[in-house]
């Protein structure tokens, strides 16, 4: 769907807004020792103090039994789609933690995630999040009415594989959003390479299109390996990932991120 009427993109804004929200309070949280169960419950209390739910809580995908919690919760080598029952350990110094929040506000979705290192960075983390934060930004700006889809990808791609050497997750990318989690299109965090692999790269970007993108990225891999039906999708080699979302609403005027306010948010937490 595209997002024209003002009343529909005030309630996009308002959606977004509550994402954001939701992680400048866990900001608060965060720290050793904290279990993903606590996290959870904490996303669902701070959820229900903003008038909205969580769109994630029951969702069904096939193949999956309906998703358990209320945001997605995701450590180390854990790309997406922890759960508050796949992710077992305490939070430890240095733990690379990736926090997908999605609302559902007055029938209007929002989508975004953001990686943050608990108490201390690492060398590698503190590259990885750089590199995600500013492939996310190089990404967006890409993202031009009148151009195509793949443009985001170029410029994710460039970033990520060429500049900084790391790897982009392959299979995994993102999608539109509005009254529904996902919605056409998809867009691809890499160029596709043979006819067929992206169908909707050549789609240009509208005016009133409104897209969570995200940049998955792994240190040594752009593989996954799961565990039969459960959710989470990890490296294959085990290597640390970062995750970085946003919502983001094309106009004439250029792309208007939803959910910048992300980027004020600090990369270490709980220290």
């Amino acid at each position: 769907m595209t997002i024209t009427r003002e009343q529909d993109v005030t309630l996009a804004v308002e959606a977004a807004t509550r994402v954001v929200r939701v992680h400048e309070a866990l900001v608060e949280m965060l720290k050793p020792g904290v279990t993903a169960i606590e996290i959870d419950a904490f996303v669902g209390r701070t959820l229900t103090a903003l008038d909205c739910t969580s769109c994630f809580l029951g969702y069904k995908a096939r193949g999956h039994p309906p998703y358990p919690s209320h945001a997605c919760i995701s450590v180390n080598d854990c790309i997406v789609h922890g759960t508050h029952l796949s992710e077992r350990e305490r939070l430890a110094r240095g733990d690379l933690l990736k926090i997908d929040v999605g609302v559902r506000y007055r029938g209007f979705i929002g989508d975004a995630a953001w990686t943050y290192s608990i108490a201390t960075q690492t060398e590698l983390g503190r590259r990885l999040q750089t590199c995600g934060r500013e492939s996310l930004r190089l990404g967006v700006d890409a993202m031009v009415a009148g151009r195509p889809l793949v443009d985001w990808a170029r410029a994710v791609q460039s970033h990520v594989e060429g500049a900084c050497g790391f790897h982009l997750v392959r299979g995994l990318g993102g999608h539109g959003i509005g009254r529904s989690l996902h919605e056409p299109p998809f867009i691809s965090n890499v160029v596709p390479s043979y006819p067929g692999e992206w169908s909707e790269a050549w789609k240009p970007f509208e005016p009133g299109m409104l897209v969570a993108v995200e940049p998955m990225i792994a240190v040594s891999t752009s593989e996954i390996r799961t565990n039969g039906r459960e959710w989470p999708i990890r490296t294959a080699d085990g290597s640390l990932s970062v995750h970085y979302e946003a919502d983001v609403l094309v106009t004439n005027e250029g792309p208007r991120n939803l959910t910048a306010a992300l980027f004020e948010l600090p990369e270490v937490v709980g220290a």
